[in-house]
């Protein structure tokens, strides 16, 4: 029982105790509805399908830059690199792509959308249910991942590798560096081609 400034006397349930404590401490965004709070999410997934072609050039840099380091690689040893190069992987991939890690990076191929966002993980298109807007059948107020990856296609110059086929995920590449893999395998092929010339 408690009693007001007016001298009245009423009574407290716990009831009414937990309802007025969970008022207070509810989470109330700051003027964001869901809807905002959704488009904000794919924010810098659509700005990297609408610039694949600048990313597809400075891809292309990158990796003959990781190729020339190729020495260093092998000094300080893959295995070692792993860790560190796979967590700068990860933020700079995450941040740009919403990247899955799954170890075998195609975005150079699907104009750069990963096909990992996709909620069937689908590597060699999209499926049947690709809404009328564009949108992703399982999840409503996503664009589809393959949309998007045939719009950023489109405005890079081997455009044509969206056409190739992919191969299912390895699981167990997941969680690995792909910047060290296709550098380690490059490394391989240009050796093997050099012993075969000389």
């Amino acid at each position: 029982m408690t009693t007001d400034s007016t001298g009245k006397t009423s009574t407290v349930t716990q009831a009414t105790l937990v309802k007025k404590a969970r008022e207070a401490l509810a989470y109330r965004p700051a003027d964001v509805s869901p809807q905002r709070r959704v488009q904000r999410r794919y924010t810098m997934r659509r700005w990297s399908v609408r610039h694949a072609r600048l990313l597809e050039w400075v891809y292309a840099r990158f990796s003959s830059l990781f190729l020339a380091l190729h020495p260093f690689w092998s000094a300080v040893g893959y295995a070692r690199a792993e860790k560190p190069v796979k967590f700068v992987e990860r933020q700079v991939k995450g941040l740009m792509f919403d990247c899955r890690m799954c170890g075998q990076c195609i975005l150079s191929s699907t104009g750069m959308s990963c096909p990992m966002n996709c909620p069937k993980q689908l590597r060699n298109g999209p499926c049947g249910g690709v809404r009328a807007n564009g949108n992703c059948e399982v999840e409503p107020d996503m664009p589809c991942v393959w949309v998007k990856a045939w719009e950023g296609a489109q405005a890079m110059r081997n455009r044509q590798a969206i056409l190739d086929v992919q191969k299912p995920v390895d699981q167990s590449l997941r969680e690995s560096s792909a910047w060290l893999r296709v550098t380690a395998q490059a490394a391989r092929e240009r050796e093997s081609l050099r012993s075969s010339t000389a």
